[in-house]
Parts: C-alpha cells; structure tokens; sequence
C-alpha cells in the first residue's frame, strides 16, 4: 500500500482559505497529535538511498539531491543543520539509536524507457532497478515534463514497500516546476489556493528541485518510520499522518495554514532556508513530529 504526500498540502490551503472565521462558528476542541506506534519494523543503521533518476535532470540538479542526503549525516554543516534536522528520527521507539544515510546508486533512464505517463505500477517497477538490498530505500524521481497517476491532483510523492517475504521500502517524488509549483513547490511558489503572499526564493535557485527537497524530506521520514504501513502514523492506514506528513506547512516558528513560518535568510541572495548542508548548500526542511514533546519540531 503506498502512503501518499500531497493531501495535506491541499488541505493546508484550504485551510487558508476558510482564513480566522470563527464568530458564529461551533468551537471544536481540536484533537491532540500523536503518531501512535504499530509495532512494526522501522528503519535503522546504515540506510542506502538509491537514487533512479527518470527523464531529464541536469547534474546541478542530482548534485543539489545527493547533496541533501549526504548533509542528513554531516557533523561539519553550521547549524541548524539538515543532520540535526534527521536526529529527530532517533527519537523513535523502534528505530534504536542513529540512522545513517549513505548515498548508493545512481540510475540514469533519461529517455523515459517506460513513456513519459506513469502508473502507479510502473514507479515500483523502477524502483526495483535499485535492487533488493536490505536497509535500502529505492528511490524514484521523475522530471518536470513525466506525468505520474495522481501527481498534482492528489500527490507530490509517495512511498511504500514491494510485496512479498522480501519487502523492500520504496519512494517517489516528482518535480512538479511546469506542472503544479503551487501545489508541490509552495513556499518557492505562490500557492494556488488561499492567500496570495509572496513566494519564498529557492535556495540553491531551482523553484522545481528545492521543491522537491521538502518531499524528499517527508517520504524519507516517512519511509524510515513507516516503512511497511505498521510503523508510527496517525489515523487510518490507508492515509496516515507521519512524521512529517503531520506537519505540512510548518517550516519556522509561527506557521500557520499559508504562511511557513520564520525562517533564515540569505543576506546575499534573499533565499530562505532553515538547514545548513554539505558543500556550501542550505535547504528548506520542514518540520518533524518529535515523539519526545508529542509535537511538531521546526528547525527554526
């Protein structure tokens, strides 16, 4: 069953839309939020993360991913650091001490070997061209111009898990540029529901790639938490809340629907980010459920 992401970013916008309105509305007591653990298997140790590039990505474009993922593990990054960021993981019950993330493959299908329409079977066959290693999660990102079932409209990534005694964990994330930027890339776009506030500028300058960091970010969470559908989630399993799903469009303090919250500034360049990485490079992370203070965590 795969667990998507991309609901509850539309449900962010809505959300604005509705805006403060409360004056003759019933009040609600809102429900607390708890990632109730289902004592499954979660992710731990070395963690391979191999990258099946479908369609058409520049090499600054795969830098700016591997980059990312090589910052979850990075002690030299100024702080807040992307590592402190993915620390929150070892908080989980199950997870038993530090994760490590290590980039493995690299799969180049520029030429979109299986059209450029995809179903939802088609991404779990590519990512089984990463393999079946144990502790990997195989990770699909298709280009700007790949249409994918659900993209946009319900979705801007996904993970799940292969079927049968060797399960192996799997994610996609599309880049959502050309598109649904307002979908997929807000805060980098201005979204297309709700407030019209201005759009934050991208930090390594790629509206569609930085986008697709924030999703990244949240199915790789979500792949080590709830990595068979039995892991740490709320609400039903068939659309959970994760650890990072839980906490759509919180990125800085005093988020709220539409707005991301206070995050760090580039003096130079005016992009926003709130996570020092590898190699000179910042990135936009959200927010992390942390099971210590049963609360959303932002960085910032």
């Amino acid at each position: 069953m795969s667990l998507n992401y991309g609901i509850a970013i539309l449900a962010v916008f809505l959300l604005s839309l509705a805006g403060m309105r409360t004056s003759s509305a019933v009040l609600v007591e809102e429900q607390p939020l708890v990632l109730k653990y289902h004592n499954g298997t979660l992710l731990k140790g070395t963690i391979t993360v191999n990258l099946i590039w479908y369609g058409e990505f520049s090499p600054a474009q795969r830098s700016i991913v591997a980059d990312f993922l090589l910052s979850l593990n990075s002690r030299k990054s100024n702080s807040p650091s992307a590592a402190s960021w993915w620390k929150t993981t070892e908080n989980y019950s199950g997870v038993g001490g530090s994760s490590t993330v290590v980039v493995g493959k690299q799969i180049l299908d520029e030429k979109c070997s299986l059209g450029k329409s995809l179903k939802n079977y088609q991404l779990s066959y590519l990512a089984s061209r990463g393999g079946n290693s144990a502790g990997a999660v195989n990770l699909v990102l298709t280009a700007k111009d790949v249409a994918v079932d659900g993209f946009c409209s319900s979705r801007c990534g996904t993970h799940g898990s292969t079927r049968g005694k060797s399960r192996v964990p799997y994610a996609w994330v599309g880049n959502s540029e050309t598109q649904c930027p307002g979908q997929c890339a807000w805060p980098f776009h201005q979204p297309i529901y709700g407030p019209q506030t201005p759009a934050l500028i991208p930090p390594n300058g790629d509206v569609g790639v930085d986008g697709m960091i924030i999703t990244v970010a949240t199915v790789l969470a979500g792949a080590v938490t709830n990595p068979f559908n039995n892991g740490y989630f709320q609400g039903p399993a068939t659309a959970p809340l994760e650890a990072v799903s839980a906490c759509t469009g919180i990125f800085g303090a005093g988020s709220y629907p539409g707005y991301p919250g206070e995050v760090l500034v580039d003096k130079v360049t005016g992009a926003s980010f709130n996570a020092y990485g590898v190699n000179g490079r910042k990135f936009l992370v959200p927010a992390m459920w942390d099971p210590l203070i049963s609360a959303c965590k932002p960085l910032v």
